[in-house]
């Protein structure tokens, strides 16, 4: 028998006199597991499917220094998460743009100026954070007052008054209806007093402040009278489960159900009508089904 050695990577054939038949054979063997060695190498590749990194978004924090005489041109500072300067514009606007998720304070200065607050904090948290504002004070520089008086001082006592305009804040009347506003620089102020149950002789003032106190911006309340109408029918000659009540401000209608269920009583208060209106009412009887009559005769009231 013949026999055939096979190394590592390599096929020795060897030679023989065997019938063509048996020779084919062997060649064909010999094929086969030259096919199965030289299989055995190969080269492996992968494709990365790891997605590029996403970017992460950033936020902006703003606000405004007033008044523009000390805003504008104001540095500010900001600490936190991220640390950076900027310069207010000449509105005393600023803005802090590329800013990440986190927490910041945020602090003006400008030599001669003091700032109110000092410093603020803000934590950004997936959007922007605006209105981050602060007023600045000249060093030194004299403060001034606003006051008046609100009568009578049964509507005045107690009244809000608030501050809008170069500051802002609110004060409460004392018991004489007196209120004072202090510590005020130069500008222009509006003045608006409130009190529930009263209504002001003027809504509003507005004054401006220019090297002096500003005294006698004076209110007159006036207390808010509460108007009611009440209309009345007589009983229906059918059998019915009540009445519906219907208002206009024009007669003939249109009009508008003023109760939500049948009225079972033969009349009713509407404490919703305003001062100085002319009101129109009707009624409809309805039966147990729900069915309703054509209205009533129509009725009006005038309310002073």
């Amino acid at each position: 028998m013949m026999r055939a050695h096979v190394g590592t990577g390599a096929l020795i054939a060897v030679q023989t006199k065997l019938k063509p038949a048996v020779q084919g054979l062997l060649a064909t063997i010999l094929l086969a597991s030259f096919a199965l060695i030289g299989g055995c190498a190969g080269v492996v590749s992968q494709n990365s499917t790891n997605p590029p990194p996403q970017q992460a978004q950033a936020y902006t924090v703003s606000g405004t220094i007033g008044p523009t005489t000390g805003g504008s041109g104001a540095t500010v500072t900001l600490s936190g998460a991220a640390s950076a300067t900027t310069t207010a514009n000449s509105s005393g606007a600023y803005t802090f743009t590329g800013l990440a998720n986190g927490a910041y304070a945020v602090t003006p200065s400008r030599t001669g100026y003091t700032f109110s607050p000092v410093s603020q904090s803000a934590t950004v948290n997936g959007a922007n954070i605006g209105s981050l504002n602060f007023t600045a004070a000249a060093q030194g520089s004299q403060t001034f007052s606003i006051s008046g008086t609100i009568s009578p001082t049964t509507g005045g006592a107690g009244t809000t008054v608030a501050l809008s305009g170069s500051s802002a804040g609110t004060v409460a009347a004392n018991s004489s209806g007196a209120y004072m506003f202090t510590g005020l620089s130069n500008g222009n102020y509006t003045i608006t007093p409130s009190h529930a149950g009263y209504s002001f002789a003027p809504v509003s003032l507005s004054k401006t402040v220019s090297g002096a106190n500003v005294t006698g911006v004076n209110f007159t309340a006036a207390a808010v009278s509460t108007h009611s109408a009440t209309a009345s029918w007589t009983a229906s000659g059918s059998v019915v489960s009540g009445y519906n009540i219907y208002r206009g401000t024009f007669s003939g209608g249109p009009y508008t159900k003023l109760n939500s269920l049948p009225i079972v009583l033969l009349n009713f208060t509407d404490n919703s009508v305003q001062s100085g209106q002319t009101y129109f009412f009707v009624t409809t009887a309805v039966d147990s089904i729900g069915n309703e009559s054509v209205f009533s005769n129509e009725v009006s009231a005038v309310i002073p």
